[in-house]
This record gives structure tokens, C-alpha cells and sequence, in this order.
């Protein structure tokens, strides 16, 4: 655990806490903050109870959260400050732009999505933009997120072919799968060869490890 400036009065608008397991990330970003006269790093955490805990302890304006923490994943960090602290702002930082993270994130509270690549200003400028409970989405995520706020299904398959996906993610053959839903099996190849084609995978099985990695199927 490192806390920083505890016995420094609070001059600035904008108190951080910096969630990742990376310590140079974590460095990173308090250097590339703290150059802002607005914003001060209060503390950083490696994982997700150590998170929680200065959260609470702290109460921070914004936490910038990283999806992969070793102990708790970001979501279910997210999810616990809203329920105990709603009123810290959760922006989610991550290395990926999945679909699962972005809506995970979302979904728990999260009021932005930053990728680690965005350049500085961007990441400062998300920081405010979370301070004041607003928005803040690297482009890279922005589709995945407008599909998220539209309530479609991940990787844009429709309700059918999310169907198919599960059936098939539990190994039925399509002759099973029309049995299953009560329709022809040219009709499930066509649905497979959708899935294929909008996952951008090659095999059922990648589909169907797609599918446990969104969370369609446990």
C-alpha cells in the first residue's frame, strides 16, 4: 500500500486513487496527473480489497480502476463502490477493449472506459470529465459502448444467433441445435456461419470460448 501526502492539506480540486497491479503504470500515471494543478494522487492500490479499503478509508473524487486486479476484478470493484461509496467515481482503465471488460465496467457503475494507450492529455482530461460524473470513453470503445447504452446483444448477434451460440457452446451438433429450437438445420448453418463471421473466429470452439468469455454461458 502507498499513500501519498496524507499529512498535506488538501489544496487541490480533483483527489485520485490509482488502482494496478503494474507499478510502473502506477507511476506513470501519478507523475502524468499530478503535473495537472487541479488533480492530486491520494493513494494507489495493487488490488482490489486494498482498493476498496482506502476507498472507504479515503473517499476519493475519482478511482481509476484497472479491469484485471489480482485479487478482485475490476467490475466487482466497481460494483462494491457504487453499493458503499457511490459517491466516488469509478473510470475504468484497462489494456483491452473486449467487449466483456467495457460492459462489465459499465454495468457496475463505471462512468468511463480509458485505454492505457490514450495519450496524456486524454487520460487528464478523462479524469475531470469522471470528476464531474460525466462520461468518458476512449474511441477504441466507443461502438462497443453506444451497443451497451442500446441494450444490443455483445458482438452484435441478434437474440437467434445468441441462442445458437449457447447450444453450440455446450457441443450440440446443428442437426441438435434445429432439434432444439424447433427449426431446420440449413437454418442453424446459416446462424453458425454469422457467428463465425461477426465473432471473426474460425471454429465452434473459439465461438464457444468467446461465448464463456462474455459470460453468455458460465
Amino acid at each position: 500500500m502507498t499513500r501519498l501526502h496524507d499529512d498535506m492539506p488538501m489544496t487541490k480540486v480533483i483527489r485520485v486513487l490509482l488502482a494496478d497491479d503494474h507499478p510502473t503504470v502506477r507511476v506513470g500515471l501519478r507523475v502524468l496527473l499530478e503535473r495537472a494543478p487541479d488533480i492530486e494522487v491520494v493513494a494507489e492500490a495493487e488490488g482490489g480489497q486494498e482498493t476498496l479499503a482506502l476507498i472507504e478509508e479515503l473517499a476519493p473524487n475519482v478511482a481509476v480502476v484497472d479491469c484485471e486486479l489480482p485479487d478482485i476484478e475490476g467490475p466487482q470493484v466497481a460494483a462494491e463502490v457504487e453499493r458503499l461509496c457511490p459517491q466516488v467515481r469509478v473510470l475504468a482503465l484497462s489494456a483491452h477493449d473486449d467487449e466483456r471488460y467495457v460492459r462489465g465496467m459499465l454495468e457496475a457503475g463505471a462512468v468511463g472506459y480509458l485505454l492505457k494507450e490514450e495519450a496524456p492529455g486524454a487520460i487528464v482530461a478523462a479524469v475531470r470529465t469522471a470528476a464531474r460524473g460525466e462520461g468518458y470513453f476512449s474511441p477504441g470503445v466507443t461502438g462497443k459502448v453506444e451497443a451497451w447504452v442500446r441494450g444490443e446483444p455483445p458482438g452484435g448477434l441478434t437474440e437467434r444467433e445468441l441462442e445458437v451460440l449457447r447450444l453450440l457452446a455446450e457441443g450440440l451438433t446443428n442437426r441438435e441445435i434445429a432439434q432444439a429450437l424447433d427449426i431446420v438445420v440449413r437454418t442453424v448453418a446459416f446462424h453458425v456461419s454469422n457467428i463465425l463471421e461477426k465473432l471473426d473466429v474460425l471454429s465452434r470452439v473459439e465461438a464457444a470460448m468467446w461465448a464463456k468469455d462474455q459470460g453468455i454461458i458460465p
